[in-house]
């Protein structure tokens, strides 16, 4: 079996989208004048689809939503003749090929996301040759089905969050995941504004069930260490990208100094990137995402040097990529869970492009044993919203 051709289409959504508000989620942008609200530059409204079809006629999907139009570029120019002609079975040589190739420039960022495209749709020709899901080849089922939070809860008014929680918390889900929407930049006007979000999500959850706290990289390391002695008495989880992802310092700071766990890697890249941050012991949480890490290849390593340091991995924002690498291994407690809902921030085009994608019953996800790779199909109901770019 070899690879034939690779295909990467860009996405892009013209449909409907959620308008934006402000101080809907704290971001990096917030700490810098901004004339429109700061979280659209972290909005992504198109995703690029990779197929790889190997000459026996195996199409393997993958998938990257960080800086799309670019990694298509990159997988075009850089990564496609790297791997046309070879064997997808050799992953680890092909991997290495397209990583030590773009090394100069793409070694974290759009450069690594590219790559884990690539990697994913390899991954799902292998598991569609044997007749196996992609977590089989992983190391099999770990768990029975895998736990699951909810993940939406961004900032807005605070009913409507509450009555968001209400809403979850009834079919099943006993654990939540709410984002601040203030930082530095709005004062003790802003501290309050958070507490009081957190006050009033554990109003409705009480303290029987878990909360995670996200900052998405929106504050810095005064605030946040002003912030944490106060959000001790609401016992969250963790406390998600408190800093921006370079801080590692700042991040092995906050987590040796407070109860509250931090937690982060969503914007970390490699298994260089996650050696790092398991030795100064700046996460106590490791939340990559498998399509901007590496891909599988690389995730599964991550995996094991993560268990080697007791330290969970959380993935970032669900998706199926993800569960495969949760469902296979014992560092994986739970995954991100996002429902279908409406175009906003980006990633929920992910459930406007693909099929397969397991939903959550009572607070779980199931994989099933009988569908071969990732899982996934493109879905057809949608394409008409899309604008497509060969």
């Amino acid at each position: 079996m070899k690879i034939k051709s690779v295909r990467a289409r860009l996405f892009q959504w013209k449909g409907k989208t959620v308008p934006p508000q402000r101080n809907f989620c704290s971001n990096a942008m917030d700490l810098l004048y901004a004339p429109q609200e700061t979280m659209s530059t972290f909005r992504f409204h198109s995703w690029t689809v990779v197929e790889i079809e190997t000459d026996d006629g195996i199409v393997g999907l993958g998938n990257v939503a960080l800086a799309p139009a670019i990694a298509k570029a990159i997988i075009d120019q850089y990564l496609a003749p790297l791997v046309i002609g070879q064997d997808p079975w050799d992953y680890e040589y092909l991997w290495q090929r397209m990583y030590r190739s773009t090394h100069a420039w793409g070694r974290k960022g759009v450069g690594m996301a590219a790559i884990s495209a690539v990697d994913l749709a390899i991954w799902d020709i292998l598991g569609k040759s044997v007749g196996k899901p992609v977590f089989k080849l992983l190391g099999g089922r770990t768990k029975e089905k895998i736990p699951c939070y909810y993940s939406k809860l961004y900032r807005t008014d605070l009913k409507e969050m509450q009555n968001e929680a209400q809403k979850y918390l009834d079919q099943g889900f006993t654990a939540f995941k709410m984002r601040f929407g203030y930082g530095p930049a709005h004062l003790q006007h802003g501290v309050k504004e958070n507490l009081k979000s957190v006050e009033a999500i554990r109003e409705v959850i009480g303290y029987d069930n878990d909360l995670m706290l996200e900052c998405y990289m929106g504050w810095n390391l005064e605030y946040a260490k002003r912030m944490l002695p106060k959000l001790e008495k609401f016992e969250p989880r963790w406390l998600e990208e408190p800093v921006i992802a370079d801080d590692i310092n700042g991040y092995a700071e906050l987590n040796a100094a407070w109860s509250i766990p931090i937690s982060g890697g969503e914007h970390e890249f490699t298994l260089y990137g996650f050696k790092q941050l398991l030795e100064q012991r700046a996460v106590s949480v490791v939340q990559y995402d498998t399509n901007r890490v590496g891909g599988i290849t690389a995730a599964h390593k991550i995996n094991a040097l993560c268990e080697s340091y007791s330290v969970p991995v959380v993935p970032h924002a669900g998706q199926m990529h993800n569960y495969h690498l949760t469902m296979s291994s014992v560092a994986s407690p739970m995954s991100e869970y996002f429902p279908m809902f409406g175009v906003e921030v980006g990633n929920e085009l992910f459930y406007y492009i693909f099929d397969g994608e397991p939903v959550a019953d009572n607070g779980f996800l199931q994989l099933r044993d009988d569908v071969p790779g990732l899982g996934l199909t493109l879905k057809t109901e949608f394409l008409d919203q899309f604008e497509i770019i060969e």
